[in-house]
């Protein structure tokens, strides 16, 4: 099978989960094409793809622009591949939280016009170095509010890679099976 793993990164998380997510289904002998849909030269075709795995992170309630624009403008290709939906947020991190990672998931199908056959919410990193004094804050105060971690420890990685392996292991044995030659 052929998968292509499209992705958009704000913090380089995202990156890492796509990363991680072409290497484990490589190791399962797949074929897999990676994408960062926010890269200016970037070609996306979706030609020859089996099955299509969208990857994107949460800010301020939103995927990436990039990202949705392409969703919103390839949805019809889009529903012709299976394809799974790997939405990265704090949010996700927390049991807390998962309702409103949902709604974060569900508002972007809404704006988009699309519903991929499968969807994650994966949890993402808190990246303090790459802060500045508002989005420290807004960090602080707003995403993390009342949750158990201070990010005055410092960057610290949610992603659960055994539930993503599990996820990506689940949507390869979803895939219809090859025809008989």
């Amino acid at each position: 099978m052929t998968i292509l793993i499209l992705y958009a990164t704000c913090e380089g998380q995202t990156h890492k989960i796509a990363r991680f997510a072409t290497d484990t289904l490589r190791a399962a002998g797949q074929e897999v094409a990676l994408v960062d849909v926010t890269a200016k030269t970037a070609a996306v075709s979706l030609d020859g793809a089996d099955a299509v795995i969208l990857a994107a992170p949460v800010h301020e309630r939103r995927h990436p622009e990039a990202f949705e624009v392409l969703l919103a403008a390839r949805r019809e290709e889009l529903k012709e591949k299976r394809t799974l939906m790997l939405s990265v947020s704090l949010s996700a991190a927390f049991p807390e939280g998962l309702e409103e990672a949902q709604d974060y998931l569900t508002e972007m199908e809404m704006r988009t016009g699309f519903t991929p056959d499968a969807e994650a919410l994966v949890a993402g990193a808190v990246k303090t170095g790459e802060y500045d004094y508002f989005a420290s804050q807004l960090i602080r105060h707003v995403v993390l509010r009342g949750r158990p971690y201070d990010p005055a420890r410092g960057a610290h990685e949610f992603t659960d890679w055994d539930a993503l392996r599990e996820t990506l292991a689940s949507f390869l044995a979803s895939a219809p099976a090859a025809p008989a030659s």
